[in-house]
């Protein structure tokens, strides 16, 4: 984390949510509840959906849509020009070797580039490895800015917690790690989305901070998963009631309760 004195808060914020899927949307719509959010998508079909009231993904209802009332839905970057806070929440997939693909980060970014003024700031959801929003996302930034980074611009990082089809654990309720390129930037990405965030905040001290622990509390969930799920064959073979074994185990203090189940998607630690 770089200490500066140039930055200064963005007056009026608004808000660019670039990126409409299953993290983007609710975060959207907590923010449209409390002030202006633009909601871009390049997924002409998704924005004219969202515009009717329609969700496919069943993460927002009809009358959740309607309470942001503060939210409108573009697929035209020029409707976003006047936004001073984006934040992308794009997906970051695998290639066909299971390495991490950046294309639609770095072209989000580039969207995000072409309509950066000075004193913006441009905060990441998506999972990515330690360094990539600093190394990776920013130089894109800056170069299709013609801004310099930490001095007209500022970059924050805030990891994506939502568990698809989840209607106990929304985003609202879900504990926020936040971090920033300075400083005076984290404590007013932290302001921000404390503002929704009605579980709370987490500020890290520096954005690989907050990129790393959202690698490491996925790879703990996937390995012990696996393992459950490696067990359970085991115990089925073995003619053992895995659900019983569990309930035994359970019973000690400190036994991390896992349960037979799916292991992957977006958030996966490659």
């Amino acid at each position: 984390m770089t200490t500066t004195n140039t930055f200064h808060p963005p007056e009026n914020v608004k808000i660019a949510m670039v990126g409409l899927g299953y993290v983007g949307l609710p975060l959207a719509v907590a923010f449209g509840r409390v002030q202006p959010v633009v909601g871009f998508d390049i997924n002409a079909k998704r924005i004219a959906e969202l515009k009717a009231g329609i969700d496919h993904t069943r993460e927002v209802e009809p009358d959740e849509l309607a309470e942001a009332t503060q939210l409108s839905f573009t697929d035209r970057m020029e409707d976003i020009a006047d936004c001073n806070v984006f934040i992308v929440t794009v997906p970051t997939p695998i290639d066909r070797y299971k390495r991490p693909d950046l294309s639609p980060l770095i072209s989000a970014s580039k969207t995000v580039g072409q309509v950066l003024t000075k004193g913006d700031v441009v905060i990441y959801e998506s999972t990515v490895y330690p360094g990539a929003t600093e190394d990776d996302c920013v130089p894109v930034l800056e170069q299709t800015s013609g801004l310099t980074f930490n001095q007209d611009f500022f970059a924050g990082y805030s990891p994506e917690r939502i568990n698809p089809g989840d209607k106990e654990h929304r985003v609202a309720d879900i504990m926020k790690v936040t971090a920033g390129s300075t400083p005076e930037a984290a404590e007013f990405i932290d302001g921000l989305y404390r503002r929704v965030i009605t579980a709370g905040t987490h500020l890290a001290p520096a954005i690989r901070v907050a990129e790393a622990a959202k690698v490491i509390e996925n790879t703990q969930r996937d390995v012990n998963i696996a393992l459950v799920n490696e067990l359970a064959m085991l115990f089925n073979k073995m003619g053992v009631d895995t659900q019983a074994v569990l309930e035994a185990a359970a019973t000690k203090w400190n036994f991390l309760p896992f349960k037979p189940g799916l292991v992957g998607g977006h958030c996966i630690g490659v």
